[in-house]
């Protein structure tokens, strides 16, 4: 069994689940995802917005009867992050740390 993620791995993984949805992704999906609680999930986004690696936009609604939504939105910030955690990673994967 693995061992538990650190917050740098929790925060690389909901940026990639982000990313592998197109970049956009509602909240709930997100969780799933991210394999999170709510609780947890929204601590972490919060520092997510503050850092500027996402934004979190209120969507109007396609059809009538349908409320509006929130999405999740990766940031240039946010591709950049999990582009130099994967660089990271395989870095320290080389020397076997």
């Amino acid at each position: 069994m693995a061992g538990r993620r650190s917050r740098l791995e929790l925060i690389f993984d909901i940026l990639l689940a982000i990313q592998n949805k197109g970049g956009v992704i509602k909240p709930t999906h997100l969780m799933y995802k991210s394999n999170l609680s709510h609780k947890l999930l929204n601590n972490y986004l919060e520092e997510l917005l503050e850092k500027e690696l996402v934004v979190i936009r209120e969507e109007e609604a396609k059809k009538k009867k349908q409320k509006s939504s929130k999405k999740v939105h990766i940031t240039d910030k946010g591709l950049s992050f999990l582009a130099e955690f994967r660089r990271m990673r395989e870095f320290t994967d080389a020397f076997g740390l």
